[in-house]
């Protein structure tokens, strides 16, 4: 049996299931379930979070293997993502060195060690960078056909 009929009987599986909790949450009513959690039994929603929870870990998991796979096979497609990798963090690594950081008090009267604001900078920073980045690409092409 190839793999992608063991994912289609997988994937079948998981569906059924999480109607069947469905089903059986929306027969119990808001107000059972309500008087239920108030109680501390959560019963079958915290099933159907599980389950949830479970599809999510097997989708990331099989996200990656199979992305790894195939730029594994192909040696082309392995450099560009590895150029790719390593110019998103020289931009992470100009992004921390502009960035200072500062404790800071927060709102519940905690702290935020200067580390702590140096790294939200640094993440600010970074997604700054790229927006400019994506809009610079994508006005270039135009530019440079308006020049033409």
């Amino acid at each position: 049996m190839n793999t992608q009929k063991i994912f289609t009987y997988l994937a079948l599986a998981l569906g059924v299931l999480g109607l069947i909790l469905q089903a059986v949450i929306l027969s119990q009513g808001d107000d059972s379930i309500k008087m239920n959690a108030l109680a501390g039994d959560y019963g079958i929603v915290s099933t159907m979070v599980f389950l949830a929870i479970v599809i999510l870990i097997i989708t990331v998991a099989l996200t990656l293997v199979f992305s790894f796979s195939n730029l594994a096979a192909d040696k082309s497609k392995l450099r560009k993502a590895m150029i790719s990798v390593g110019a998103f963090i020289a931009i992470v690594l100009i992004a921390f060195l502009f960035s200072s950081g500062t404790e800071t008090s927060l709102k519940d009267g905690d702290m935020l060690s200067a580390s702590g604001s140096r790294w939200i900078e640094t993440g600010l920073r970074t997604f700054y960078f790229l927006v400019f980045i994506a809009v610079g690409s994508m006005l270039y092409p135009s530019i440079a056909r308006l020049k033409k």
